[in-house]
């Protein structure tokens, strides 16, 4: 098989989602990574089989997902219905990940990070420890780095939990249990809230954690100092 390879220009993208809602969030945070090594990608997924000999002789390696989105944002790659793993993996968050295009990757990881591609366009899938190989994978030639720094800058190790945790209890309850007893005021007998107040607060907590699946409000997402490089929150666009 002939890979046709594409250079990629150094550069800045966007990784990560900033909506942690069920139905409609992704992997999180959303953050910045700058790649400032030139490199050459693959144009399309090359075969697990073909790409074992080259990855074999060192000369070539797994693109990381920095590599394939700055590569997908300067409009480079492309795919049809395949499944392609990159070299990342984690454990469902980005947290604490090297922001210089290096892979993602952890040593209790459970999550391997794939696109999978659909008429042309991709999606990222996370990929269970033990799953069924893919079939596909996207290979890179780095042209002038020999190794990467090593107090690079990274996400946090963590997220605010007690950021989050405020944020629900304020969800519950304005969207949960201040509707329950407002209802409960305009439509049920005389005396219930007062002999029936728990159940009003039990339900408002189940319907505000239920409102999870469709909607939360945007978290945290980082971007890079555009002068200084560091890592910084912000709650506008990256880029």
């Amino acid at each position: 098989m002939s890979i046709e390879w594409a250079p990629v220009v150094p550069g800045r993208t966007e990784i990560g989602s900033d909506n942690r809602s069920i139905l409609f969030g992704g992997i999180g945070p959303k953050h910045m990574v700058e790649i400032r090594y030139g490199y050459s990608i693959a144009k399309h997924p090359v075969p697990i089989l073909e790409a074992e000999k080259l990855l074999e002789s060192k000369e070539v390696g797994l693109a990381s997902e920095s590599e394939w989105k700055l590569a997908l944002d300067q409009g480079l790659i492309f795919g049809d219905q395949e499944l392609e793993k990159l070299s990342d993996c984690c454990k469902g968050h980005y947290w604490g990940k090297a922001l210089d295009g290096r892979s993602h990757s952890e040593d209790d990881w459970t999550f391997l990070i794939a696109k999978q591609w659909s008429s042309g366009k991709p999606t990222t899938r996370l990929l269970a420890k033990g799953s069924e190989p893919t079939k596909f994978v996207r290979l890179v030639k780095v042209e002038d780095i020999t190794e990467y720094t090593t107090n690079p800058q990274r996400l946090p190790p963590n997220r605010d939990t007690s950021s989050i945790l405020k944020e629900e209890i304020l969800i519950a309850l304005f969207v949960g249990i201040i509707p329950s007893f407002v209802w409960a005021y305009f439509n049920a007998s005389e005396g219930y809230i007062k002999t029936g107040w728990p159940g009003l607060v039990f339900g408002g907590l189940i319907l505000g954690l239920f409102s999870m699946i469709f909607w939360r409000p945007k978290t945290t997402s980082y971007r890079l100092g555009r002068n200084c490089g560091i890592v910084k929150p912000n709650r506008g666009k990256l880029l």
